[in-house]
């Protein structure tokens, strides 16, 4: 990111029109500096959530005794105006600080009140105490210094050309809101054991599923980015999985390998949950179908994003602690509360709510908070375009 700075100087002075502003996302604060230089707005585009930020943008300016309690004492992290940060639920690379990736983050996490806004994944129904601590001088909002505005969500919209996938001929033949989708995002990654615990888990349950299955890595939960593939047996179970697995499930289940068109299956009517990473596109997705999700958080800020799901919206259940071993026993539990007991049909009823309030967010005539948002950023621009042009004509 730092070495494509002056590339992207040169791209924006060769424009025919300078432009007024520019985004960058939370790990781009090098280019803050072109603001200056080409006469330009800056924002940083949060694509995660206002849980997140609040934590990026808080941590690093706490003094080391509280870091020490937090991190050696595991006492829970105290954010002004929302809710505490359990040890087990903060970031891997804020329990590191004498590595290279704390002090690269903590650079770029204090660079964000550099920017003229902070533009950010979600909207005031989603998080409405993280939001509201975040634009008050008094709490949050003193330490990120500019403008926070929930533009969200925003994500991949539905595309009709991805439903001549298969699946869908399986989905078209199940009841409503019947079959759990089993996913962990493009590089989410369990161990052997962990694989095959989930998949007597699902057979126990006695439930439909859809299940993304990619081979086991026991190493890295993201380390999928980077494994081989495996192979099958003779019934196409893949050979990681217990023995007969697919012929036992083949009237309940559907297995696809490696990728599926996600947003598109979680909108079909015959999804009634979501087994998921917790990654915030995912969430969003699950979010605006109306499916409750069983919140199984592997790295980065997914645990936070778990916690957001459960204990505050309470449109999820979440595993204990995803490092440990997670039992069959546990696992069909969590399944079966979801698709098939009464705390799963409670799920449905607010995430359903939810939904109904992203579709407003995002509702010009509704007054939604991320078309409000996006007004007031343009009018920014607008009054930066007048000063700018008062300013050349005074020149």
């Amino acid at each position: 990111m730092r070495e494509a700075v002056p590339t992207l100087r040169s791209k924006i002075v060769a424009m025919h029109q300078n432009p007024t502003a520019l985004i960058i996302d939370l790990f781009g604060t090098d280019a803050l500096c072109l603001a200056a230089e080409l006469n330009m707005l800056t924002y940083v585009f949060i694509a995660s959530n206002a849980r997140y930020l609040g934590v990026s943008i808080y941590y690093p300016t706490l003094d080391e005794v509280i870091k020490e309690e937090h991190t050696v004492q595991r006492k829970p992290l105290t954010i002004p105006g929302c809710e505490p940060v359990r040890f087990e639920d903060i970031m891997d690379a804020y329990l590191v600080p004498d590595e290279p990736v704390y002090h690269d983050l903590v650079r770029h996490c204090l660079a964000y009140p550099k920017a003229d806004g902070i533009l950010v994944n979600t909207w005031e129904e989603m998080e409405p105490k993280s939001l509201k601590s975040l634009q008050d001088p008094k709490l949050l909002g003193r330490v990120a210094r500019v403008p926070v505005y929930p533009v969200g969500p925003l994500c991949r919209p539905i595309q009709s050309s991805t439903t001549d996938h298969p699946v869908f001929d399986w989905l078209n033949k199940q009841p409503n809101e019947s079959v759990l989708y089993i996913s962990f995002g493009s590089g989410g990654s369990l161990t052997a054991q962990q694989l095959t615990e989930l998949a007597w888990g699902l057979e126990e349950s006695q439930q439909r599923f859809i299940w993304v299955v990619r081979p086991p890595v026991d190493g890295s939960s993201c380390s999928d980015y980077f494994s081989a593939k495996g192979g099958v047996t003779k019934d196409n179970t893949p050979e990681y999985l217990p023995e007969g697995f697919v012929t036992r499930t083949c009237d309940r289940g559907f297995m696809i390998p490696s990728w599926a068109p996600q947003a598109e299956i979680l909108a079909h009517q015959a999804v009634g949950g979501f087994l998921t990473h917790c990654g915030w596109s995912s969430t969003l997705e699950s979010v605006l179908c109306g499916v409750p999700m069983i919140a199984w958080p592997l790295f980065a800020e997914q645990n936070m994003n778990a916690a957001l799901l459960s204990d505050e919206l309470g449109i999820s259940v979440r595993v204990d602690d995803p490092k440990e071993a997670i039992s069959r026993s546990k696992i069909e539990a969590m399944v079966r509360k979801v698709m098939a007991e009464d705390e799963g049909e409670e799920m449905r009823r607010k995430v359903k709510k939810l939904r109904d309030t992203a579709e407003m967010s995002l509702s010009i005539h509704g007054g939604g908070s991320a078309h409000e948002s996006l007004c007031r950023v343009t009018k920014e621009c607008q009054r930066f375009l007048e000063c700018v042009g008062d300013l050349g004509r005074g020149a």
